[in-house]
């Protein structure tokens, strides 16, 4: 069997998977959206071999080129944007495909609506696919509520050399680093995540700052962005920009106590659990989005979702290292149980097997 999977692009997180799939499945990757512009954005594209599909966008709308006959099984997205997969999905019983639809199945944006009352629009598209593959538990249980026989399955998410970081030995102690990179504070916390979208809630992020004791707690950036706002004028924030060098990312982790992102969470916890980090992060709510990977997060076992400032400045200067300790092990030990990648192939490459011997 010839598979066919369509993506935008190919970013450096997902490398390992199509990596993985490949050497136990012939596949093609095909991608609609151009590397230039991304890598422009400072984007790191993954180095997986692919071919670029022609389209046509408008708005959220997307017209790709229709694919080659020699493709039995086609892994398209899950976006009632796509219009070609719409086409693909009315025409099934004409062109004999197999199509199995991947993405998110409660939309970020629409979270709170959806949660109680999923996409129509998503409902008819997976109604007429062959099988589907969600991101997390979360949205799988939710959609089996309505379609109960159909071969469904949750990935589980997660990243490109997360066992090399679950392996990871420090070459260092956390007092030594502490001394190479000029960190004084009792606590660290760590933030790492590209600055490209204003749901990360900085706002949140500097207000934590500014109330914390600064020579008590010290900060961690990692990433670059449109919405990334000046921190030189904090002594507590220490400002690493972008980062894909892995020795260093290790050493910053490992100083690191606490991984803190007040909002749109998603892939950089599970590098933050590999890490042996647990996880600080706001309640999902109408002004708080957060991505699918939230829940990842247990509150009181692996992490916090608070409700509110306070109840977040509460915590951080009454937890002890004793706690921070054990939530973090609670991280690491969830995601080598269930965020491994051998884990996320196995359950697609079962569920392509499964869906070839279905008539």
């Amino acid at each position: 069997m010839k598979i066919l999977i369509l993506q935008p692009i190919i970013p450096h997180y997902r490398e390992d998977f199509f990596k993985l799939l490949s050497e136990k499945i012939s596949l093609d990757v095909f991608c609609y959206e151009k590397t230039a512009k991304i890598e422009s954005d400072k984007f790191k594209i993954g180095a997986f071999k692919n071919s670029y599909v022609s389209n046509i966008k408008f708005g959220p709308f997307v017209l790709y080129n229709f694919f080659s006959k020699k493709y039995d099984l086609l892994v398209l997205m899950l976006h009632f944007g796509h219009l070609s997969t719409w086409l693909l999905l009315l025409t099934k019983k004409i062109h004999g495909k197999k199509i199995i639809l991947w993405g998110q199945g409660i939309s970020v944006k629409r979270y709170m609506a959806e949660e109680t009352k999923p996409s129509l629009l998503l409902k008819w598209m997976i109604y007429f696919s062959d099988g589907v593959w969600f991101y997390t538990d979360k949205e799988l249980e939710q959609w089996k509520k309505i379609f109960p026989k159909k071969e469904m399955i949750s990935l589980n998410n997660t990243i490109s050399d997360i066992e090399s970081i679950l392996d990871h030995n420090k070459a260092l102690t956390k007092e030594e680093l502490k001394v190479k990179y000029k960190i004084h504070q009792e606590k660290c916390f760590i933030f790492c995540a590209r600055f490209t979208h204003p749901h990360r809630r900085v706002d949140l992020l500097l207000s934590s700052i500014d109330s914390l004791d600064k020579e008590k707690f010290a900060f961690i950036i990692i990433g670059d962005g449109h919405f990334k706002p000046d921190f030189s004028n904090y002594k507590n924030v220490f400002d690493f920009g972008a980062v894909y060098d892995s020795d260093l990312k290790n050493e910053l982790f490992d100083i690191s106590d606490i991984y803190f992102q007040p909002g749109w969470v998603g892939l950089s916890i599970v590098e933050a659990m590999a890490y042996g980090k647990p996880i600080f992060t706001f309640k999902r709510s109408a002004d708080i989005l957060q991505c699918v990977e939230y829940h990842y997060i247990e509150n009181n076992v692996n992490g916090y979702t608070f409700d509110s400032m306070d109840s977040f400045l509460d915590t951080v200067n009454s937890i002890s290292p004793i706690k921070i300790k054990e939530l973090g092990e609670s991280s690491k030990s969830y995601v080598k149980e269930v965020l491994t990648m051998n884990n996320m192939v196995k359950a697609a490459v079962n569920n392509i097997l499964q869906i070839k011997t279905t008539k």
